[in-house]
């Protein structure tokens, strides 16, 4: 079986995507592709991966597992599609010094541990720092955002320190990964992807971020002009995605206000570049797939 592990840096686009995957569960099914409710399997995962700090999976692990998530029988199901925006931990945690997620390669091993007759993929969301370290404060609460920040060594986070210690840890695994930011241009060919479907097929809600982000006329103008080019390749839909969000962003959506102390533009403007030579370093990475618009 293919199995394809999604989880989103904290405060990424990540239960938009679940939902979105749960609206095509059915057709999915239909081709062999299961995608389970979250509540299935989240806490299972965590309290499987935990156990495996005292002792090694029982030998039946996946059985089980697969058992309690998928109602059907999944000698039928070829692909499993999983999404756990919390699998590599809490929000709280999420950064500490200069790295992102510090156990995370460990989790990530011992989840292919547990399915290692299977064939994994391992797809991830990442996030400016300049928004993402604001955004997990205010979702891990618990800390005033000063001792929140405190000892963090912003200059020095970088995703693709992150990405590289998952590449080291399981080099024959391959890792897919998007920018928050690019999600509403790039949103169907993720979920596609997810999927192992061609680029070019048909599903619900390819463009559900895309509506959060434009008026109610550019969101009815862009199907217009899709229906009169239906068979227009996807880098030409892309395109026309930029130039209709052009003329037609919502201004309240894409701009994002952070008000936290020291938290300033000049401070933002620098992670943010640091952010984008970092990207650019991923898309370098071998066995790293970069969707971009």
């Amino acid at each position: 079986m293919k199995i394809t592990l999604h989880t989103g840096a904290h405060c990424t686009d990540d239960d938009r995507m679940v939902k979105s995957l749960l609206r095509n569960a059915g057709p999915f099914l239909a081709q062999g592709i299961a995608v389970p409710g979250p509540s299935r399997y989240r806490r299972l995962i965590n309290n499987t991966i935990q156990a495996m700090d005292v002792h090694p999976a029982a030998p039946d692990a996946r059985e089980v597992l697969l058992d309690t998530i998928l109602d059907e029988d999944y000698e039928n199901v070829s692909r499993l599609i999983l999404s756990h925006d919390n699998f590599f931990g809490r929000p709280l945690f999420a950064a500490k010094g200069a790295r992102f997620y510090q156990a995370a390669e460990i989790r990530l091993a011992r989840f292919c541990e547990l399915f290692a007759e299977d064939e994994l993929e391992f797809f991830i969301a990442l996030r400016d720092p300049a928004t993402f370290i604001p955004a997990a404060f205010l979702r891990g609460g618990g800390y005033k955002f000063d001792e929140y920040v405190h000892g963090l060594q912003l200059g020095d986070l970088r995703w693709s320190e992150l990405i590289l210690r998952l590449r080291s840890a399981l080099p024959e695994m391959p890792i897919t990964v998007w920018c928050n930011e690019d999600s509403p241009l790039v949103f169907g060919e993720v979920i596609k992807r997810m999927a192992g479907l061609p680029v070019n097929a048909k599903i619900t809600g390819s463009f559900d971020l895309l509506m959060q982000i434009m008026t109610q006329e550019g969101m009815q103008r862009f199907r217009e002009f899709l229906k009169q080019y239906p068979t227009l390749p996807e880098p030409q839909r892309r395109k026309a995605m930029l130039v209709f969000l052009e003329k037609y962003a919502n201004d309240e959506e894409v701009e994002e206000e952070i008000d936290l102390p020291g938290w300033n533009d000049r401070l933002m403007e620098g992670l943010s570049e640091i952010y984008d030579e970092d990207v650019e370093i991923i898309s370098r990475i071998p066995g790293v797939t970069l969707i971009e618009p």
